[in-house]
């Protein structure tokens, strides 16, 4: 199993995204004395979803809305959760219908594409 961590304000706004736009289902979690959503995508990856201390003084996403990247595509390697889907021209039209920027871009020699967009924290995603 896979498990990826982010710390939010708000856990809850996260949560909902998550599960709107990817079908990830809440799991419960247990009682670790501050607020934290599991998230489940089938069987294979957990996001674990914390609350972040207010004292914590690092930007809310590795790339919020006052980091100088714009597009997702040009994140540096490891800073981005990467998802592949079935129906990459459902998915790209459906984020384009709720309004989510998108950027695209092809592998080279490859028959992948990919869609690159943030999070509402500014957690960079990538779905080929």
């Amino acid at each position: 199993l896979n498990h990826v961590s982010r710390e939010s304000v708000d856990i809850r706004r996260l949560a909902d995204f998550y599960k709107e736009i990817f079908g990830f289902e809440e799991v419960e979690s247990p009682n670790f004395g501050f607020n934290v959503i599991w998230l489940k995508l089938k069987d294979s990856l957990f996001l674990h979803l914390i609350e972040r201390l207010p004292e914590t003084k690092l930007p809310e996403g590795p790339y919020s809305a006052t980091s100088p990247v714009l597009d997702p595509s040009h994140l540096p390697r490891g800073h981005h959760i990467c998802l592949s889907v079935s129906n990459f021209d459902f998915f790209v039209q459906t984020l384009k219908e709720r309004g989510i920027e998108t950027f695209q871009r092809s592998v080279p020699n490859r028959p992948i594409r990919q869609v690159f967009f943030f999070d509402p924290d500014g957690n960079g995603l990538e779905v080929a």
